[in-house]
């Protein structure tokens, strides 16, 4: 063996014998995954956030948020300087809370095509207080039960209350809740009149009521797409600068892990990832 061939085989050896003195090679450091959203989704996207780092431990993810108007100038900014890094690093998802605003930003080619997902629906949900036994499960029970107040939003001054004004319409209840209805101002004063007893049961969103889970309890949700529920959708950047980890992550979201994270931040799931279309 050559002197050279020697050296190169102690080295080896030596190499070798600290990584098994040392307790072997030492972890690679995490990977940040960066999502730039709006403050009004911060909860589910904590949630999904924390559940994809259990199941992915080599991904940190990192949110950073912006209102919807600086969000979009902020994109715009990325795509007329080439540069993506905002907040904490380099964005790869983007998930402005309204899906209307995806929408421009899809078109602007902000967004890659094809690639949006639903990661969240939050729909309108029956409440009563937790420690109410003998509880109406559904709408229509509390049409039918004379003695039940119900408590709902305002539907001149919130979003909330029309939307609560349309299930009832369309559910065909509006007439037989009249007399009985308890207008409060808003989804917090209508879990403060159900609490203190003002009114028996309530409609608010589902993330409403997950809010109060130790004091209220979900006894329905509205059926059907009317109302609208309300769509929370994330989508890849357009330069995102790891689409395969980008993608993992929008692949992660139909999982039961995601799935069960939602869920506990009170809101709906959809059934199937959105394919792009051929």
């Amino acid at each position: 063996m050559s002197q050279h061939m020697a050296k190169k085989t102690s080295r080896c050896g030596l190499f070798l014998a600290v990584l098994c003195l040392g307790g072997g090679v030492t972890p690679v450091a995490a990977a940040d995954l960066v999502i730039a959203a709006s403050p009004s989704v911060a909860v589910p996207l904590e949630a999904l956030a924390r559940a994809y780092e259990v199941t992915h431990p080599q991904t940190r993810v990192r949110l950073y948020y912006d209102r919807a108007l600086d969000l979009r100038r902020t994109l715009a900014s990325i795509q007329q300087d080439g540069r993506h890094f905002i907040g904490t690093g380099e964005v790869s998802l983007v998930a402005p809370g309204d899906d209307e605003l995806l929408d421009r930003l899809e078109q602007k080619y902000y967004v890659l095509p094809g690639s949006r997902q639903v990661y969240a629906v939050n729909r309108l949900v029956l409440v009563v207080p937790e420690a109410l036994v003998e509880a109406p499960s559904s709408f229509d029970a509390v049409a039918a039960d004379g003695r039940l107040r119900l408590a709902v939003a305002d539907p001149d001054s919130t979003a909330l209350g029309r939307e609560t004004r349309e299930l009832l319409e369309t559910l065909g209840l509006v007439g037989a809740v009249d007399g009985r209805v308890d207008m409060a101002a808003d989804a917090r004063g209508v879990l403060d009149h159900v609490l203190n007893g003002q009114a028996d049961v309530g409609i608010v969103s589902g993330s409403d009521a997950a809010r109060e889970r130790d004091r209220v309890r979900v006894v329905a949700t509205a059926p059907g797409d009317r109302p609208a529920p309300k769509m929370h959708s994330i989508a890849m950047e357009r330069y995102c600068p790891d689409r395969a980890r980008g993608e993992e992550f929008l692949r992660f979201l139909h999982t039961e892990a995601a799935r069960a994270a939602i869920r506990l931040v009170g809101y709906d799931t959809v059934g199937a990832r959105q394919e792009p279309a051929p």
